[in-house]
């Protein structure tokens, strides 16, 4: 195999994986996302490895990239991105609590928590899922594979049904983008 072989497949993939993201899905985390903006919710998402980066990713778009002058802004935050925060936690309480004991801290009723998992099956990010639901977070998961045990504990969800964990990250950053810069163009033509 080449470089040319590999890529051609690789592209294919991404490209069928990119069809199952639905109008439908997006609207529905929209709309969610709408509402948290509107009532001034925080919006908290996590994510283990590429998709802790694509959990900072999301963050900054929505918090920064949707900025303007004048309007209110998105309350978000990604979990994964205080590396001391995360390794106490870790340390002291286990690895499967980075995501919920920050959550017990900081999360309010009517917040919202973007779970991001390739597998869906991460126990840090299916503790925090937990912990939300009974909390009264809303609860939004992106997912590959067949979605694991996530897909089935969230309040909205979009699969990407690919078994590569690159192609599904890529997903979940096309996700991100259209979310985020939906936003950014919607705040910026309001009154």
């Amino acid at each position: 195999m080449n470089i040319g072989e590999y890529a051609d497949g690789y592209l294919k993939g991404l490209s069928g994986a990119i069809e199952q993201i639905t109008v439908e899905g997006l609207r529905k985390i929209t709309d969610i996302l709408q509402e948290a903006y509107g009532r001034g919710r925080t919006i908290f998402i996590i994510g283990n490895g590429g998709s802790a980066a694509t959990a900072s990713h999301f963050a900054c778009d929505l918090g920064k990239g949707t900025a303007c002058e004048g309007k209110p802004r998105f309350r978000v935050e990604s979990l994964a991105d205080n590396n001391s925060l995360v390794t106490a936690l870790a340390n002291d309480c286990g690895y499967e609590r980075v995501f919920v004991e920050q959550l017990k801290g900081r999360s309010r009723e009517g917040d919202v928590l973007i779970a991001i998992s390739v597998s869906g099956n991460s126990p840090n990010v299916l503790e925090a899922v937990r912990y939300a639901g009974s909390s009264g977070l809303v609860t939004i998961g992106l997912v590959g594979k067949d979605g694991g045990s996530l897909a089935g504990m969230v309040d909205e969800k979009i699969v990407i049904g690919n078994d590569h964990f690159g192609i599904v990250e890529d997903c979940h950053l096309i996700i991100e983008h259209i979310v985020s810069f939906f936003f950014k163009q919607k705040i910026a033509s309001s009154p």
